[in-house]
């Protein structure tokens, strides 16, 4: 594809998108002033003057933002082409010259007096159209059970990271429901068709129905109230809010209703039996597939209204019916053509996981028929996993279609420590510098939120920068200082040791699933190995300790020292598990006792009362989170259940087991510990009695003990207990001396 004809599709894409975001300039400095109160509070939110300007970006179409003033006595000046540049350039005069830092685990904004004066008038313009945000998982790995409040704290922390583009997605089933009703189904129907709420991404891209449900009445009414409050915000910051569209999935009973439908099953999902998966999917050419398609469009632009942009997944992870090229074009053309028959400036958001989850399926033929259907510029394809294995690269950028460059980096919502920061680093420039390039932005698509929050900052900042981050170890360095309010030499090594370790993970094995011994059913084939050296964490861990004297009253801190402290006992059950499955196999039951012994007794519990110090890694929070949900008790124990098995066993029969994995006071006590003492008792008996470990019979019992804390209804705290730092002291002086005299 020739420049120009790149340059042709990017511009078209960039005033549709324009238009639609357009709003009012008094309404977006209203916003981000509101913001600013929300953040520093009103008296120093009066220090700065914020304002937006369309005119600011008229050459370059792009988010603007110019800043200026401060000093004694002045304010400072910010000024944005919208909203949400405006506050990314209050972000960027928090960052680099007061030192702050605003983050999920806390933020550190002390301010200093008087506010530092921009001697220059500085002036930054993005070179990417979008900085995308979210996942469609993300919607069930972290914000299910959230509230206004919540959700008003995200999207402040989308604003000011410079997001103009995310997912909207919650209050669907409602409309959905509308629509089948509409169509002739029952409400049994409906209720039998919909999943959980902990499950509804699954439910959404066509890969699960049923599981988990029913939806209660409750949900859907707080869910269009918070749909609403979230559209008002995202519009009042000049965000673009992605709306889902239909992408061909019915439920199974629409076929009672209308028997002469030509529908295809689709194979199973994620290892559920077609209880739960199979689904249904409508021919492209079926007369109800528009039908249908313009039902839902219509009725919820009529209910939320529109910026233009959607979202569908029609083969997530499923394999097509046919490979055919023509078969997948006139399945692709469908969907776009049930948008535009609503919306004729429909744009089309398209997750690229597809072409990168099953690359045997998806050849060039193929992708180029899904890519080729819909006009050039209408198309808007997320490179989800770019990070790792991009998909531009093999597709000639998308085949002209305009792509984002996304960072995944998480899966499932997992704790432990991970980032591939040089390829995050290196990879939006690589992208805007190949070939014919058709890159409109940067994203960060996670799965699941709120961990390694120093590569969701670096992500950010990429957003607003042309090239790369020529220094990663300076720049790190900086990340802490902001983040703890004060340079520390402790903290500054500790984190230039993790920069080289669990953040610097390269090559395509790289993927942020944490597969540790730890959170995963025992067997004697677990894998310990790891990309890093393990002494680099136990040095950062020693060293952050030796900043607790002065850094002990900073919140940010004390989540880091738990965090890093969550992952050096992570790496100690790795060896300790790694001396006892040696013991075992050699026949020495001392050894075997020892090893194993340390690890259920001493190290489990010791971990499980360290997280118990921080309100951020309880269990007993995560579940009144999905129990404050509900209206009733009855739906406080469903929502609680359907959270405890996301969690674990994540399907009926531990489908997805330990996917979603999770580092929490009460899970590690009450759900890895057990599993790993039944374990411990089965190798020892298996060892004195000489007959070989029964890794069946111990899956078998296993699975009796996840269920057990699936349908346990005990209640856990949701307030933190213990001094976080004399915890992770305690634990260090247990463990660290004999890491160093290599009796580990």
């Amino acid at each position: 594809m020739e420049a120009a004809a790149v340059a042709a599709v990017l511009g078209f894409l960039l005033l549709a998108a324009a238009g639609s975001s357009a709003g009012d300039e008094a309404r977006e400095a209203a916003a981000v002033r509101a913001l600013l109160a929300r953040l520093l509070g009103p008296g120093p939110a009066a220090a700065f003057s914020v304002s937006v300007e369309r005119a600011l970006a008229a050459e370059s179409g792009l988010d603007t933002y110019r800043l200026s003033g401060g000093g004694a006595g002045a304010r400072v000046r910010v000024l944005g082409s919208t909203g949400v540049a405006a506050a990314a350039g209050l972000h960027r005069y928090l960052r680099d010259f007061c030192g702050c830092h605003v983050a999920w685990s806390g933020s550190q904004l002390r301010l200093p007096e008087p506010l530092p004066a921009v001697q220059e008038e500085l002036t930054e313009t993005t070179p990417n159209r979008y900085r995308y945000y979210q996942n469609v998982c993300t919607h069930s790995y972290s914000f299910v059970w959230w509230d206004w409040a919540r959700w008003e704290w995200e999207l402040d922390w989308m604003a000011l990271n410079g997001i103009n583009l995310a997912l909207a997605w919650s209050g669907q089933e409602a409309i959905w429901q509308r629509v089948y009703l509409a169509l002739g189904l029952t409400q049994s129907e409906i209720d039998e068709y919909f999943t959980g709420p902990a499950f509804l991404a699954w439910g959404r891209m066509g890969n699960l129905h049923t599981w988990g449900g029913p939806l209660p009445r409750s949900w859907h009414l707080k869910q269009l109230y918070l749909q609403h409050r979230i559209l008002d915000r995202m519009r009042s910051f000049g965000m673009i809010p992605v709306l889902p569209a239909f992408a061909g999935h019915i439920p199974k009973s629409l076929t009672r209703v209308f028997p002469q439908v030509n529908v295809t099953q689709l194979g199973s999902w994620g290892h559920f039996n077609c209880s739960y998966s199979c689904s249904f999917l409508l021919a492209p050419e079926d007369p109800l597939f528009p039908i249908i398609g313009s039902l839902f469009l219509r009725e919820l632009t009529k209910e939320f209204g529109t910026d233009h942009i959607y979202g569908a997944d029609t083969f997530n992870e499923m394999q097509p019916p046919s490979s055919e090229p023509s078969y997948l074009a006139a399945a692709t053309a469908s969907v776009y053509q049930a948008m535009i028959t609503v919306d004729p400036d429909a744009v089309w958001l398209l997750q690229g996981w597809l072409f990168q989850h099953q690359p045997q399926f998806w050849g060039p033929a193929q992708v180029r028929a899904v890519l080729g259907a819909v006009p050039r510029g209408r198309l808007l394809v997320l490179d989800l996993f770019a990070e790792s294995q991009p998909v531009y690269v093999r597709t000639a950028s998308f085949h002209g279609q305009p792509f984002i460059w996304c960072m995944l980096h998480n899966f499932g919502g997992n704790h432990g420590l991970f980032g591939a920061l040089e390829a995050v680093n290196r990879g939006p420039a690589a992208a805007r510098l190949f070939p014919n390039s058709t890159m409109a932005g940067t994203g960060m698509a996670p799965e699941g939120i709120g961990q390694n929050e120093v590569v969701y900052a670096l992500m950010a900042e990429l957003g607003w920068r042309k090239d790369p981050v020529a220094d990663l170890e300076a720049w790190v360095t900086g990340f802490a200082a902001r983040r703890y309010g004060v340079a520390h030499k402790g903290t500054e090594a500790a984190w230039r040791l993790l920069l080289r370790s669990v953040y610097n993970c390269s090559g395509e094995a790289c993927i942020g699933h944490n597969r540790s011994p730890l959170v995963r059913r025992p067997s004697l084939r677990m894998v310990t190995t790891v990309w890093y050296n393990r002494s680099d964490v136990f040095e950062a861990w020693r060293l952050l300790l030796t900043a607790t004297p002065a850094l002990a009253t900073s919140p940010a801190f004390r989540y880091d020292l738990l965090d890093v402290t969550r992952q050096a006992a992570q790496e100690l059950v790795s060896l300790h598990y790694g001396e006892a499955r040696t013991a075992y196999l050699n026949k020495e039951l001392v050894p075997l006792l020892r090893a194993a012994g340390t690890l259920v007794y001493e190290l489990l519990p010791a971990l499980d009362t360290v997280l118990a110090s921080d309100h951020r890694f309880l269990l007993g929070g995560w579940l009144e989170q999905a129990r404050a949900a509900a209206v009733t008790e009855a739906e406080a124990r469903f929502y609680e259940r359907n959270s405890r098995y996301q969690l674990t066993l994540w399907g009926p029969e531990g489908n997805i087991l330990d996917y979603a994995n999770k580092q929490l006071a009460g899970l590690v006590a009450d759900y890895y510990t057990p599993r790993w003492e039944l374990f411990v008792d089965m190798l020892v008996e298996s060892l004195v009695q000489g007959i070989p470990f029964q890794q069946h019979q111990f899956d078998e019992k296993a699975f009796w003990l996840e269920q057990t804390f699936v349908f346990s209804t005990r209640r856990y705290p949701s307030q933190p207990q213990g001094d976080t730092v004399d915890l992770a002291k305690k634990l260090f002086l247990r463990y660290y001396p004999r890491l160093v005299a290599g009796s580990l």
